[in-house]
């Protein structure tokens, strides 16, 4: 990480953060006052998206159905496939919880990014502790991609949209096996509901 002056804040992303087991101990013996923001959504849509993530690259795959479920006659998911193990938020929330208090923790709803950005952002600030400098007129929505767009208020300069990854159409999973998902996660969301506070409407 670089040094961080008086009045600087230092920032690194990485989605493989939350679920990877020694992260929180490694991030805790760096800096035990580190802030952490989650960025979490539906848990369902988050597995179809990995999984279409992969197909690009991967086109040869077996299908979502095959890789979701160990079992389809008996409904039995699959939980060591990643794409539907990440999204068991509950269970790495537990594992940060054993070294950060909630209080360092913002969930950050990834729905309300793509529909409210400005006020998801707002939170993001105030959470961080930031003046609000971010606010509605920095965005708009871009109809193709389906995501807003990040542009400088004063004009003058190319908006910044989401890459090529993103936005891309979704391969139809059949509506029984995102039921089954849907009930998969349910108890593990209400879960994540209870520990953080916050209702994220996935159900």
């Amino acid at each position: 990480m670089p040094r961080t002056l008086e009045g600087q804040i230092t920032m690194e992303k990485t989605p493989s953060y939350f679920v990877t087991k020694e992260a929180p101990r490694r991030i805790y013996n760096m800096s035990r006052d580190t802030k952490l923001i989650v960025v979490v959504r539906n848990p369902v849509t988050r597995a179809i998206s990995d999984y279409t993530q992969t197909l690009s690259k991967n086109p040869a795959i077996p299908s979502f159905q095959a890789l979701a479920f160990k079992n389809v006659s008996t409904g039995l998911i699959d939980t060591s496939w990643s794409a539907v193990r990440i999204g068991i938020y509950a269970k790495h929330l537990d594992n940060w919880l054993q070294y950060f208090p909630l209080s360092k923790f913002l969930f950050v709803s990834g729905e309300r990014l793509v529909s409210d950005p400005a006020g998801e952002m707002g939170r993001v600030q105030d959470f961080l502790g930031l003046k609000r400098v971010v606010t509605d007129k920095h965005f708009y929505f871009n109809e193709t991609k389906g995501f807003p767009c990040l542009k400088k208020p004063e004009g003058g300069s190319k908006p910044r949209c989401l890459g090529k990854s993103k936005g891309r159409p979704h391969p139809k999973i059949d509506v029984q096996v995102v039921q089954r998902l849907r009930e998969f996660y349910r108890p593990f969301n209400m879960k994540f509901y209870q520990m953080t506070g916050q209702d994220f409407g996935w159900d």
